[in-house]
């Protein structure tokens, strides 16, 4: 069953067995909630969010996000708690990325980012990714993502971009059509596939953020401290007046040490007034 919220063409040749063309919450449930399809698809699922707020625009306050929020969330609830167990729903999302580069699916408002989560509410997140024209499935986290899938559920990091064989696998995987007398059998198996290593993940992941490549770049450009250098040696590469900030204070303690009988004859007495308010200055600036 498809459920088109924007009510468009399908991007393919082609027809679902059932449609609701439409983004109102209720019907969505009742069209949910009598389909015999067990395979549902809600495309694309954040326009409930954009619909709703786009005429609730003029509003003033925040109640509008509250109950954007809510009606998005008391979707997904009620998809978990109220269908059959072998019924399956696919959210169909853009993604949204923050200056840090994490990316998660794309909502309205920070109530179901801060407070919910929404993919903390689904067991299996797939992303699209394409590269070199080719579109796939990653089907775990990167690092900066909320991908994330059942342990065994897929073989590989990246997988056929193909739903119908996403169905397929969860389906076997969570054996959604076999009785749950006759699963022991096939429970045992897979454990034993996992303890003998069978789970993989080929593909490998994405590198880390650029950032932190070229912050460990530059750590390992870094000179190590020559700790066998004396104190008031200048760094290298430096100029020699670029002394550090010990070897002034041990210059300024030293030069504390001085009294007026130091200062030579010829300077007395103005030079030696003024010589004992330079020694008073460095004396509070060593101390």
């Amino acid at each position: 069953m498809h459920i088109n919220v924007m009510s468009k063409p399908l991007p393919f040749k082609g027809r679902f067995a059932e449609t609701y063309n439409g983004d109102d919450y209720q019907a969505i449930a009742k069209a949910i909630n009598n389909t015999k399809c067990k395979s549902i698809v809600i495309d694309d699922a954040q326009y409930l969010m954009a619909n709703e707020f786009m005429r609730r625009s003029s509003e003033l306050g925040y109640q509008k996000f509250t109950d954007i929020a809510n009606n998005f969330w008391t979707l997904i609830n009620s998809i978990n708690n109220d269908l059959p167990f072998d019924v399956i729903v696919y959210f169909l999302m853009h993604t949204d990325q923050d200056d840090n580069g994490n990316e998660k699916a794309k909502t309205i408002g920070k109530l179901l980012d801060e407070k919910i989560c929404i993919e903390g509410m689904s067991s299996i997140v797939l992303k699209t990714a394409v590269k070199d024209g080719v579109y796939t499935f990653t089907t775990q986290n990167n690092g900066h993502d909320t991908v994330k899938s059942p342990l065994g559920m897929f073989p590989t990091y990246e997988i056929d971009n193909d739903l119908k064989a996403v169905d397929t696998t969860i389906r076997e995987y969570w054996e959604l059509d076999i009785p749950f007398e006759n699963s022991a059998d096939i429970m045992a198996e897979h454990d034993a596939t996992v303890d003998a290593g069978g789970v993989s993940t080929d593909a490998p992941k994405p590198e880390k953020r650029e950032r932190k490549r070229r912050n460990r770049d530059a750590e390992a450009e870094t000179p190590v401290k020559d700790t066998d250098k004396p104190a008031d040696a200048p760094a290298e590469g430096k100029a020699t007046n670029d002394t550090s900030r010990r070897t002034r204070r041990q210059r300024a303690a030293e030069s504390a040490t001085e009294t007026p009988a130091e200062i030579p004859e010829e300077v007395q007495p103005e030079a030696g007034e003024r010589a004992e308010k330079a020694i008073r200055r460095r004396r509070r600036r060593a101390e």
